[in-house]
Parts: C-alpha cells; sequence; structure tokens
C-alpha cells in the first residue's frame, strides 16, 4: 500500500492518539473542518449529517452513536460521511461533561430529587455494571441521562447545523468563484510567447 507505515502502530499508540493528538488539538480541529466542508455535498446534507452525528454524541447508548448518527442523517437527508464525523463530538475528553450534563438535566425533567450523599454512586451500581443487568441501572442513570440528552444534544445539533451550513455555503461559493475565475484565465488566447494577449 503507498501510504502504509513502515512499522505499524501498537495498540497502546493508537490509544494515545486517539485520546491525546500527536501534533496538536487545533491541528487536529483544523483537518476535521477541513474535512467536513469539502465532502462533495448541497450545504444541507453535510449540516444535517454533523448535526445528527452531534445529536448522537449525547445519547447515553455508548457504542451506537455511528448507527444513530447515520439513521438520523438518513432521515434528514444528511451525509452519511458528515455524520461520522459529527460523532467526533463524543470522544473520551468530552464524554465526562456530556454526561454529568445530560444526568443533571434529565434528573431536573423528572423532577428527581438527589439522594443525600448524591455524589457517590448510587448503591449496588457497580454489582449491576459487573452482571450486565440493565434493569437495574436503567432507572437511576440510564433513564435521567436519555431524559436529559434530548434538549442538550437537540440544543448542540441545532448550533452546530447552523455554524456548518454557513460554513459549506461560504466555502462551495467561494471554491465555485476560484473556478470560474480559472476557466476564464484559461480560456483567454494566449500571444506569441504564451502570454495573455
Amino acid at each position: 500500500m503507498l501510504f502504509r507505515r513502515r512499522e505499524p502502530q501498537t495498540f497502546w499508540t493508537k490509544l494515545r492518539t486517539a485520546c491525546w493528538p500527536r501534533r496538536s488539538f487545533r491541528r487536529s480541529a483544523t483537518y476535521l473542518k477541513k474535512r467536513v466542508l469539502r465532502l462533495n455535498a448541497k450545504p444541507h446534507a453535510i449540516a444535517a449529517g454533523v448535526a445528527a452525528g452531534v445529536l448522537s454524541s449525547f445519547t447515553p447508548f455508548l457504542g451506537f452513536h455511528f448507527l444513530i448518527a447515520f439513521a438520523l442523517a438518513f432521515c434528514l437527508s444528511g451525509n452519511m460521511a458528515a455524520a461520522a464525523l459529527g460523532c467526533v463530538v463524543g470522544n473520551p475528553l468530552t464524554f465526562p461533561a456530556i454526561w454529568a450534563a445530560t444526568y443533571e438535566v434529565g434528573r431536573l425533567i423528572l423532577g428527581v430529587s438527589p439522594a443525600p450523599g448524591d455524589a457517590a454512586a448510587p448503591s449496588g451500581l457497580t454489582h449491576a455494571l459487573m452482571n450486565r443487568d440493565l434493569a437495574a441501572i436503567w432507572e437511576p442513570i440510564v433513564k435521567p441521562m436519555l431524559v436529559g440528552s434530548v434538549p442538550l444534544g437537540l440544543g448542540f445539533a441545532a448550533v452546530a447545523y447552523g455554524v456548518v451550513y454557513l460554513a459549506s455555503r461560504s466555502f462551495q461559493r467561494r471554491r465555485a468563484i476560484r473556478l470560474q475565475e480559472r476557466r476564464a484565465a484559461s480560456a483567454l488566447p494566449r500571444g506569441p510567447m504564451g502570454s495573455a494577449a
């Protein structure tokens, strides 16, 4: 393969790079921004795809974010690649804040009062997680997170849609103007020395 590494990365190197980029966060963000803007689709499709990815990142269904994003993007006529890139919002650095916010908002919406000493995990949570007992963690954890993910996810998805739509439309207009200028310049008749007449 043309661009394959000479020495494959180990699992730990890949994990470290996923959590902490080799170059910088700014460079990684710039790369993602350019990937989204250069997608070959209408601005609505790109923005709807990114919004679907952002919305799915707020759900508590870890491991299913891509599937949820693809389903939402399909329903919204969004771009699937943009939906996958929108899922980048949910990553190991942002999940703690997202989960805490969705849990608190969901608890407020459901009217669940905090138990005394609520900073600690609910009793039996570790046992329920180890035994994969979804029924035991549904009421105290998953239900508030799911309810809280709806308003937070919709809000952040709406902001992402607006920002990406405007940026994509602007980028595509500038690119169309540049292409027209190049075509016009190449259509000019050439003089004897190769310069434009």
